[in-house]
């Protein structure tokens, strides 16, 4: 169980065959000691199960937003408000675009509307193709000038079976990130 003193970390899972990798982010993160959250959206679920989080974080994992522990708990502020950090693993282009327009259209979207900029770290993961399209590069454009950060993405083989930019980062250098935004160390 996550140190109740410990930084407070988000990890947004979106939909793509990278979700696997989000997996070890948030082993990594609680192996740490950090309290880790996980929100994901519909599209995750596809790739990876929410009880997967449940046990590697220790945590209840958030889906949607209209499914509460408490009736008066309106999740998308209270978790973005209460995170040192969060983390979009994997960032697909779909959500870079939806974050650049400011749609706010499910949990994750809208937690990272409510969440200050300078706090979000994405790891994108798309196919190449993707990647350097001219709309994803002025959306990732828009939200490095609000101080968004990113990590990656890497080039190398992708499930579309080429080889090229796009591939999401390595789960041991996301989280090596993570740490460093927060000021400690993961060792």
């Amino acid at each position: 169980m996550a140190n109740p003193a410990a930084q407070e970390i988000l990890i947004c899972v979106c939909g793509g065959i990278a979700a696997y990798k989000a997996c070890e982010v948030v082993s990594a993160l609680a192996k740490a000691n950090l309290a880790v959250t996980v929100a994901m959206t519909p599209a995750a679920t596809k790739f990876v199960g929410a009880l997967t989080f449940e046990a590697l974080s220790g945590r209840r994992v958030y889906t949607d937003l209209w499914t509460s522990a408490d009736l008066h708990d309106v999740q998308h502020i209270r978790l973005a408000r209460s995170s040192h950090l969060i983390c979009v693993a994997p960032a697909t282009a779909n959500i870079i675009a939806r974050m650049a327009a400011g749609i706010s259209d499910d949990l994750v979207s809208s937690l990272l509307l409510a969440a200050d900029p300078k706090k979000v770290l994405l790891a994108p993961a798309m196919n190449e193709g993707m990647w350097q399209h001219p709309a994803t590069v002025r959306n990732v454009k828009t939200l490095s000038d609000w101080g968004i950060q990113l990590i990656g993405p890497e080039s190398g083989w992708q499930a579309c079976r080429t080889i090229g930019a796009g591939r999401m980062s390595e789960p041991a250098a996301i989280a090596e990130r993570i740490g460093a935004m927060l000021g400690q160390s993961l060792d």
